[in-house]
């Protein structure tokens, strides 16, 4: 496996193989890499010749700073990880490789960010944007992989590379759930074992509301009795609790024929997102 760390040497990687006729898959990472990002990798090898693995904790996109220095770092479990995967490329680009300039961006989201994270986390979606913008100009791939645990983070990753006018296929992968149902996130790694199992109540809130819709309850009953099971369960602080069209991301009408139910909440100071088709 290669280490590669500046923007010069992935481009031309990626143009050397691209000269051999071999495909290039992505899968953007901020490390501390968990089984979740195995399984984008194991994706992104099924489907290309190549896979470059990218870890980068990405500032612009932090609108708490706090967060961004309690993110874990853990390049060398992250190196041996990759290297056991048989990845072609660990791209491990530092912020001024990344970002050679202070120029802040910001993109017109045509409303996917009005509702759910965009409101809660200003500015994050343009960070998002802006770096995954970024990474596709310096590593070049025809696909990139990315877990539906961020929900509205894939929705509008697909629907900006394509307005920006990239040829790649941005590709969702489900999400992979632990034992208890939590969702995989590297930020679980800040849990205590007791946080842990307070966490496990998200899977449960919202498997709660598919099976409700599925018994004739209506999405609003639903949703208000998954908030008061919430705010009634002791080391939860419930931040949102949405449940959207999953095509544009607006809340659902009685009528839809699809809903998805998204949550954000902090347990132990740690914010944790997760989501569910409900409908």
């Amino acid at each position: 496996m290669k280490i590669i760390t500046t923007a010069v040497e992935m481009s031309a990687f990626s143009t050397q193989n691209r000269s051999n006729n071999q495909s290039i898959a992505f899968v953007p990472t901020m490390g501390a890499l968990h089984k979740g990002h195995i399984s984008l990798i194991q994706q992104a090898k099924r489907h290309s010749d190549v896979v470059v693995v990218s870890v980068f904790v990405n500032p612009t996109q932090f609108n708490n700073s706090y967060d961004l220095e309690k993110y874990p770092r853990t390049f060398d479990q992250d190196k041996e990880l990759l290297s056991m995967e048989n990845v072609a490329v660990m791209f491990y680009p530092t912020v001024n490789e990344v970002y050679p300039t202070d120029e802040a961006a910001s993109y017109e989201l045509d409303g996917l960010d009005e509702f759910m994270e965009g409101p809660n986390r200003p500015g994050h979606f343009d960070g998002v944007v802006q770096v995954v913008a970024r990474l596709f100009d310096m590593v070049q791939p025809d696909s990139a992989f990315f877990g539906e645990k961020d929900f509205q983070q894939l929705a509008i990753l697909k629907h900006m590379s394509s307005k920006l006018g990239y040829a790649i296929k941005v590709v969702g992968c489900p999400t992979v759930r632990e034992q208890s149902g939590l969702a995989m996130s590297s930020r679980n790694q800040r849990l205590s074992k007791s946080g842990k199992t307070v966490a496990s109540s998200i899977f449960q809130v919202l498997s709660g509301i598919k099976n409700q819709i599925a018994e004739d309850a209506s999405i609003q009953q639903a949703k208000k009795e998954a908030v008061s099971k919430l705010n009634n369960t002791t080391g939860v602080e419930l931040e949102y609790l949405e449940i959207v069209n999953p095509h544009n991301l607006s809340p659902t009408t009685e009528s839809s024929a699809t809903a998805q139910a998204c949550i954000a909440v902090w347990v132990d100071g740690v914010r944790l997102i997760d989501n569910m088709r409900v409908k």
